[in-house]
C-alpha cells in the first residue's frame, strides 16, 4: 500500500510553476482536458434557454491554445435507446456551445452508442458540419483509431481516444461506426506509432475512458497499460469515465492522469461525484514541460464552477513525484 500512495496521492510539495496558462511562447502550446461533458438532461435545457454552462470557466479554457474534452452522450435526433440503465441523448442545438469551448472532443466512450450506430453516425456528421473535430470513433474501425491532428504554433498534436468499458460493446467494424477499444493493447501501441510515423505528429496524447465508476484508484490493469503507452511513446496519458477523480503519477518524468471526473454533468450528489479536474498542460516539441490541474466543483444542475483555492496535483518535466498547486491561473 505504501507503494501505491507514493504516486496516486499528491505529494504536499509547493511547485513554482509558471503562472499558468500566461500565453505561451512560440514553439510552446497550451492545451486543457477536461473530464466527462454531458450535454443531455438539465445541462441540455439550460443550453436550450439560452444559458451558457461553461461560462463560469469560458476564462480558463480561452487562455489555452487547445481546448479537449469528451463527450459523454450522443447529439442526434434519431435513433432508438439501449436497454441499459442510463442513455444520454443531446439536441443538435447544443453543438455551437460546445464548438465555442472546444477545439476537438472525444468520442471514445461508453455513452456514444446509447441510441445506436445510426444516432452515432448522425453526430459525426453533425460535428463535421459544425466544424468541431473528433476522435476515438468514427464511421469505420479505421477512423476510429485515426488521430485527430492539431496543429498550433508550428507543434503538430496527435489526440487518440479509446473507451475500455465492460460489456465490450460499440466498437466500431471495418464498415461500420463505432468507437475505439483499448482492449487490444497492442493495437493502441501500434497507433501510437503510426501517430509520429505517418501522422508525423510531435507530440501524442492518448485520451482514455476507463476504469470503474466511483473508485478512487486505478486498476493495477491500467497502471501498466498507462505506463506501456508511455514506454510507447506517448507524452502524457489523459483518462476519464470513473465519474471521480484517480489521481495521477509521473512515470519516466511524463504525465499520466488517470481520471479528470466529471465536468458537465447533472445527477451526482456525493463530494467526489461533484469534484473534477482541468488539466492546463504547456508543450513544447520536447514533450509536457508544465502541468496542472485546477479543481471545477458541480452544481446541482451539474454545472462546473471554478475552485481556485483548492490543491490539487501538478508537475513538471522530469519530475518523479507528483506535487500539489493552488491558486487562480
Amino acid at each position: 500500500m505504501p507503494a501505491l500512495k507514493r504516486f496516486l496521492l499528491p505529494c504536499a510539495l509547493a511547485l513554482a510553476l509558471p503562472a499558468m496558462p500566461v500565453s505561451a511562447a512560440h514553439g510552446e502550446v497550451d492545451i486543457v482536458f477536461v473530464g466527462d461533458v454531458m450535454v443531455a438532461e438539465i445541462p441540455g435545457q439550460l443550453i436550450a434557454k439560452g444559458v451558457d454552462p461553461f461560462e463560469p470557466f469560458n476564462a480558463l479554457l480561452q487562455k489555452h491554445d487547445l481546448r479537449i474534452g469528451n463527450l459523454e452522450c450522443v447529439v442526434a435526433t434519431g435513433g432508438t435507446a439501449e436497454i441499459k440503465p442510463f442513455t444520454f441523448r443531446a439536441d443538435p442545438d447544443v453543438l455551437p456551445v460546445l464548438k465555442k469551448h472546444f477545439d476537438a472532443m472525444s468520442v471514445a466512450n461508453n455513452h456514444s452508442g446509447d441510441f445506436g450506430k445510426a444516432a452515432f453516425a448522425e453526430e459525426l456528421g453533425l460535428m463535421r458540419k459544425a466544424g468541431l473535430p473528433f476522435f476515438g470513433g468514427g464511421d469505420d474501425l479505421a477512423e476510429a483509431h485515426k488521430p485527430v491532428i492539431l496543429e498550433r504554433n508550428g507543434i503538430r498534436i496527435a489526440l487518440l481516444g479509446y473507451v475500455e468499458f465492460k460489456p465490450r460493446s460499440f466498437e466500431a467494424g471495418a464498415h461500420l461506426p463505432g468507437v475505439a477499444w483499448s482492449g487490444e493493447d497492442d493495437q493502441v501501441i501500434e497507433d501510437i506509432a503510426a501517430a509520429r510515423r505517418v501522422y508525423h505528429a510531435d507530440i501524442v496524447i492518448p485520451y482514455m475512458h476507463w476504469g470503474w465508476e466511483e473508485e478512487p484508484n486505478p486498476s493495477p490493469r491500467l497502471r501498466e497499460f498507462a505506463r506501456r503507452m508511455i514506454d510507447a511513446g506517448a507524452d502524457m496519458v489523459v483518462g476519464g469515465h470513473p465519474h471521480v477523480t484517480q489521481g495521477a503519477e509521473m512515470y519516466k518524468g511524463k504525465p499520466i492522469i488517470y481520471s479528470l471526473g466529471n465536468f458537465l454533468f447533472n445527477s451526482f450528489d456525493t463530494e467526489a461525484t461533484t469534484t473534477g479536474w482541468v488539466l492546463s498542460a504547456r508543450i513544447g516539441r520536447d514533450g509536457v514541460r508544465t502541468w496542472r490541474t485546477y479543481v471545477a466543483k458541480l452544481d446541482g444542475d451539474g454545472v462546473p464552477h471554478p475552485a481556485f483555492d483548492k490543491p490539487s496535483p501538478c508537475g513538471r518535466a522530469g519530475d518523479k513525484d507528483i506535487r500539489t498547486c493552488e491558486g487562480a491561473p
